[in-house]
């Protein structure tokens, strides 16, 4: 299984608002090589924690076939809500926060996107400090940075809902 290293990060201006994501993919050849990938997308309305997912959905729709993934993100949104089984259990409850069905869990489109991308990779997640002393995680913000203020090329997030 092959090991891969990805930094990703999510910013918005506003929230909600315009916003992007970064990632940034880091991996190794058999051979010794070092290979570096990164990707960014930014979209005319969305919300700051749905581009901390979709840079890690990016990230890992990327690999081509099974890995074993060191993923760092500084949202703690959404290292603890795949660390501490808080995605698993919305999924369990049927997109619910609890087994009652009285509070929708957010985020269900993308949700659902990555549940099955964590099952088919070996994923180990890392909170890293945003804006800190980590230079790949402050190559992937100044990706979501400019990739939301690239009024030319923002896309639509179809599935946000503004309320």
């Amino acid at each position: 299984m092959t090991d891969v290293t990805i930094y990703t990060d999510g910013a918005c201006r506003g929230n909600p608002g315009p916003g992007g994501y970064g990632c940034l993919l880091l991996y190794t050849d058999p051979n010794g090589q070092e290979h570096k990938k990164e990707i960014s997308a930014g979209y005319r309305l969305t919300t700051n924690n749905r581009m901390e997912i979709m840079a890690v959905i990016a990230g890992l729709e990327l690999l081509k076939r099974p890995c074993r993934v060191e993923l760092y993100s500084d949202s703690q949104y959404v290292v603890n809500a795949v660390e501490k089984g808080w995605a698993a259990k919305w999924q369990r409850f049927g997109w619910y926060k609890d087994s009652k069905h009285k509070e929708k869990a957010k985020n269900e489109d993308l949700w659902k996107r990555l549940m099955p991308l964590l099952e088919m990779h070996q994923v180990t997640f890392h909170w890293v400090k945003g804006h800190a002393d980590n230079d790949y995680n402050n190559r992937c913000d100044a990706l979501a940075v400019a990739a939301a203020q690239d009024k030319q090329h923002l896309l639509e997030d179809h599935h946000y809902q503004a309320g």
